[in-house]
């Protein structure tokens, strides 16, 4: 069980305290790991993974990172390509509506997760993750809660997965016009609401989640995954 976190001791900018810790006791590869996309109602999740290297060095660099639900878009549009240039790998993996709808969120997301970690140039000797845990990777691991405003690399797994997910939900707007997917990204706001009682669901939304399951069902967009990585 993820353990209780007080929150008046969060720093005032995540940092590399907990990845200095287990480089120090000779861990060398260590990786970040948060997603994107686990409230919405359409569209994948994603999550992503980012390893830097075991440089202290490195903090001047990437101040300025940090959760991504803190950041506008402009933000997080220039710190994912800069993140990409200083990480010594990364990378985002997705599960699909219709694998969400078959196993649930949770498991969903861990499968996103564990796509990501898989596709990584160099592989992890240890995990720092969001709050959620994942046991089917055989990979020590350490879940902070609220994680994304402590370890600097999985804030920076966080801008990564948010932004690769975001370009797909643009993408796919001109698949699925009428809904809005390129302003909300597929989450529950009032104008998606609106949309989906106007419309119906379309095959990108997840049926199993309210209020999309009180609505007429379409079929599921078949399944698949994807992930993009860099080394």
């Amino acid at each position: 069980m993820t353990p209780r976190f007080d929150v008046s001791l969060l720093p005032p900018a995540p940092n590399f305290d907990f990845e200095i810790a287990l480089w120090e006791r000779g861990c060398c590869y260590v990786a970040g790991v948060d997603e994107a996309g686990r409230g919405a109602l359409a569209g994948p999740v994603a999550a992503g993974v980012v390893m830097f290297p075991d440089d202290p060095g490195l903090l001047p660099e990437l101040v300025g990172v940090r959760d991504s639900k803190q950041m506008t878009h402009s933000e997080r549009a220039m710190w994912a390509e800069r993140l990409k240039q200083l990480a010594l790998t990364w990378a985002v993996g997705f599960a699909s509506v219709e694998e969400i709808d078959s196993l649930g969120i949770v498991p969903a997301t861990r499968l996103a997760a564990r796509r990501a970690t898989r596709a990584l140039g160099e592989q992890p000797e240890h995990l720092l993750v969001d709050f959620l845990e994942l046991p089917e990777l055989p990979i020590p691991q350490t879940p902070l809660v609220k994680g994304d405003r402590r370890s600097l690399s999985i804030a920076a797994a966080s801008i990564l997965a948010k932004t690769e997910r975001d370009g797909l939900l643009c993408e796919l707007e001109a698949r699925y016009p009428g809904y809005g997917l390129a302003q909300h990204k597929g989450y529950a706001t009032q104008a998606h609401r609106d949309a989906l009682r106007r419309l119906g669901p379309a095959p990108i939304h997840r049926h199993s989640f309210s209020p999309v399951s009180s609505l007429s069902p379409l079929a599921p967009l078949p399944g698949g995954s994807g992930e993009k990585t860099k080394t």
